[in-house]
C-alpha cells in the first residue's frame, strides 16, 4: 500500500502527502479508540490494570506501536500495543468478561465510523472511493471521510477474526459452550502461525485467505454504516 504512495510521490508529491497523512490519521484514531475501549470496558468490569498502566486514555502515544502502525501503512495489516487485561479481576464469568472486553474494540471502530459517515447518510457529501485509493484531487473532505470510515471498518473486521491473539478469538471462547471452548482454546498457541499463513497465502496460493474473511465483513459493516458496499 505504501508503495502506491511512493509511486504517486513521483508524479504528485502534494497528493502523495495528503494520501499518507489521511491514512495515518485514520489509523492512529482507529487504533487509539480501539485500545481505549478495551481499557474502559475492562475498568467497568472491575479490572483496573490498564488504567494503572496509563492506557485508559485516547492519547495515541499510549496505544500506538511504531512497528505495527508502519505495517498497517505498508501492507494494510498491523497492530497497536495490546491492552493489558487480567481475566481473574473481571466480575462474573471470566470467559464472558473477556469476550465483552474484546468485542468493545471492534465495536468502537464501527461506532466512530458510523459517526463519521453521518454526513454521507444525510446526503451532504458522497461516500467517495472507500479503500486503499490514493488522493487524486477529488473533494478532500469526501476523501478524508471515506478513508477514515474505511480504516475503522478494516481494523474492526480484522480483529473479529477468531484467531489468537485477535479479539475474535476471545469473543469465540465466550460464546462457545464450555467444552467446545476448552477444545478451541488449544488453538491459542498456534494462533500466530495460523495468522501468518493466512497473511502469506496470497503469495503462495494466488489469493489471500485473510482477505476472504475480511472483505465480506468490511462490506457488511459498510452496508450498515454507509448504506453501500465498498471495493477493497
Amino acid at each position: 500500500m505504501l508503495f502506491h504512495v511512493l509511486d504517486q510521490l513521483q508524479s504528485s508529491p502534494l497528493y502523495a502527502l495528503i494520501t499518507l497523512l489521511t491514512f495515518a490519521f485514520g489509523i492512529v484514531v482507529a487504533l487509539s479508540f480501539h485500545e481505549f475501549s478495551h481499557a474502559l470496558s475492562a475498568y467497568f468490569l472491575g479490572d483496573d490494570t490498564a488504567k494503572n498502566q496509563g492506557r485508559l486514555t485516547l492519547n495515541p502515544a499510549a496505544h500506538i506501536d511504531p512497528l505495527g502502525g508502519m505495517m498497517l501503512l505498508i501492507v494494510g495489516i498491523g497492530w497497536a500495543k495490546p491492552t493489558p487485561v487480567r481475566p481473574e479481576y473481571l466480575r462474573g464469568d471470566q470467559r464472558s468478561g473477556m469476550a465483552i472486553v474484546s468485542l468493545t474494540g471492534p465495536i468502537s471502530n464501527v461506532v466512530i465510523a458510523a459517526v463519521a459517515a453521518i454526513p454521507v447518510r444525510l446526503g451532504l457529501i458522497s461516500s467517495g472511493e472507500v479503500g486503499f485509493q490514493s488522493f487524486d484531487g477529488q473533494n478532500m473532505i469526501e476523501y478524508v471521510v471515506a478513508s477514515f470510515v474505511f480504516w475503522n471498518l478494516l481494523i474492526a473486521a480484522f480483529n473479529l477474526l477468531p484467531v489468537a491473539p485477535l479479539d475474535g478469538f476471545a469473543v469465540a471462547l465466550g460464546l462457545l459452550p464450555r467444552e467446545a471452548a476448552a477444545s478451541f482454546a488449544r488453538l491459542e498457541r498456534s494462533g500466530t502461525a495460523i495468522l501468518m499463513v493466512m497473511i502469506l497465502s496470497g503469495f503462495v496460493l494466488g489469493f489471500s485467505l485473510l482477505w476472504l474473511w475480511i472483505r465480506p465483513i468490511v462490506n457488511l459493516l459498510a452496508l450498515l454504516v454507509l448504506g453501500n458496499t465498498i471495493a477493497i
